[in-house]
């Protein structure tokens, strides 16, 4: 069932010094807990869960709404708390995640997972490429070509889950300017992983 709330006190603290630190670009007071159901990889339905910031929480639940009735799969959804705040971690397990205070991918600045305004999708099969081509997850180097799509999770140009995100007003990291694409990540602004 559908669902959006304030964190818990339990909650809060299994967040502090984990995904979220003294510092971090947004309160947790603006962090909400959505509960989404979404397809699975076996055509089955499950019940994820997503932090994200207030602003975005309405906006995704209508796209993981629509992604669920296109029938877009996905793999898991959890808190990347569950990983230790690990990014790497959870992009390992092939976890759909939104809030995580960190920083964009080689830089010092906030990433918009900081802000709790991005999602990355299915990462394992939909990989972050950098400018040689390459990815830091050896089991996505299968995905590397998007000529061709290789599982339903693969997201390509002109996919109705790209669209889901585009027509809520989100930019995809496969539309990146330049060599690099984060074909995983979708975010409230166009800029920043």
């Amino acid at each position: 069932m559908t669902g959006v709330r304030r964190l818990t006190p339990a909650e809060r603290e299994a967040m502090t010094g984990v995904s979220w630190h003294p510092g971090c670009p947004v309160a947790l007071d603006d962090l909400r807990l959505l509960t989404l159901p979404h397809r699975t990889f076996d055509g089955g339905t499950a019940t994820g869960v997503l932090v994200s910031h207030h602003e975005v929480a309405d906006t995704l639940v209508t796209v993981f709404a629509r992604l669920h009735e296109i029938g877009y799969p996905v793999r898991l959804m959890e808190p990347v708390d569950v990983y230790g705040g690990d990014d790497h971690a959870s992009i390992e397990a092939d976890n759909t995640s939104c809030f995580n205070g960190r920083p964009e991918e080689g830089s010092e600045r906030w990433s918009q997972h900081a802000l709790g305004w991005a999602v990355d999708l299915n990462p394992l099969e939909n990989p972050y490429v950098y400018a040689d081509g390459t990815t830091t997850h050896p089991r996505s180097e299968h995905y590397l070509d998007r000529s061709v799509r290789r599982h339903p999770a693969v997201l390509l140009d002109g996919d109705p889950a790209v669209a889901a995100f585009e027509d809520a007003g989100w930019h995809w990291g496969g539309r990146w300017e330049g060599p690099v694409k984060d074909h995983q990540h979708f975010s409230r602004h166009p800029l920043g992983s």
